[in-house]
């Protein structure tokens, strides 16, 4: 057969196995090749010839370690799926743009990255995209049931997929994790209050360009319901897979009257919080004052 054929090729290039010839001598008398299924098996170092071959026969399949990390787009994790999976990653972002056959997951085009909390996951080479939705389904129903997450959002009068879509907005405006829930409560006073968010990173990921290091007034015009400027609301889904992390600083956001921040003067990394607008740009004006200064000194340092 071929898979008997593409066998034997494979393990005479990568010398796998001490004793080839009595390995298909093994399986031939088994017949383990009328019930070999495609996929990923693996040869442990020292493992005997016998084992290997019930292995092959009763289709025990190793699984692929699938490591979801922060991904932007569904493009993107279409691309991580692809590479992982027997699958193609058209094929894959065709599915995520059809709303119908999301369906069954409680997800559309927008929100399909909802499914995808950021973990480690073994599933098998061959698993459609669709079984791979199922199981992330699962995971991600488990998630939102523990730690009484479900509560937290509801006490915040926001779903599952509202606070996804707002730690999406936080894990992109910060790394520090002690200040993702001041961040968070910034957005949710926003949005609370009617106001667009104005969340520059939503505007990164409208103009579909994540190497923009200042966002101008220019990049503010664009049209997209992602543009939390023109825009008020939260937009129509996540702009990347938050951690657990922030999604959980999100729901146990403190309670603030912060509407505003900018980053710290000193270059930490941190931000400084205002609740009025003045203060805000008191702020923002010392923060640009500094900048200007170093980026003056570097220029200079450099001729």
């Amino acid at each position: 057969t071929n898979g008997k054929k593409a066998f034997e090729e494979q393990l005479a290039s990568n010398g796998a196995l001490r004793y080839p010839n009595l390995f298909l001598m093994v399986a031939n008398t088994v017949g383990v090749w009328e019930k070999l299924k495609s996929g990923r098996f693996e040869l442990t170092a020292g493992e005997n010839i016998l084992s290997f071959v019930r292995k092959l026969r009763n289709n025990k399949q190793a699984s692929v370690k699938l490591v979801l990390n922060k991904e932007r787009t569904p493009q993107d994790i279409a691309g991580l799926l692809a590479q992982q999976f027997q699958i193609d990653s058209a094929g894959i972002v065709s599915f995520f743009s059809n709303n119908e056959a999301l369906a069954p997951f409680e997800v559309d085009s927008n929100t399909v990255t909802t499914l995808f909390i950021p973990d480690t996951y073994y599933i098998n080479w061959t698993t459609s995209i669709e079984k791979i939705l199922q199981r992330l389904k699962k995971e991600r129903d488990a998630f939102w049931d523990k730690k009484d997450r479900l509560n937290k959002a509801n006490a915040l009068q926001l779903t599952p997929n509202q606070v996804y879509t707002i730690a999406s907005i936080v894990e992109e405006e910060t790394n520090m994790n002690d200040e993702k829930g001041n961040v968070a409560s910034v957005y949710i006073n926003r949005y609370r209050k009617g106001m667009p968010l104005g969340a520059d990173p939503t505007i990164k990921y409208a103009l579909r360009d994540f190497s923009i290091k200042r966002i101008l007034f220019g990049h503010l015009e664009v049209k997209s319901p992602y543009n939390t400027y023109r825009n008020k609301g939260l937009p129509p889904g996540p702009i990347c897979t938050p951690s657990k992390t922030t999604i959980d600083a999100v729901l146990n956001a403190p309670n603030t009257n912060y509407y505003f921040f900018v980053a710290k003067d000193d270059f930490s990394g941190y931000h400084k919080f205002s609740e009025t607008y003045a203060e805000h740009q008191a702020y923002a004006k010392a923060y640009q004052q500094k900048l200007d200064a170093y980026m003056a000194q570097k220029n200079n340092t450099g001729k």
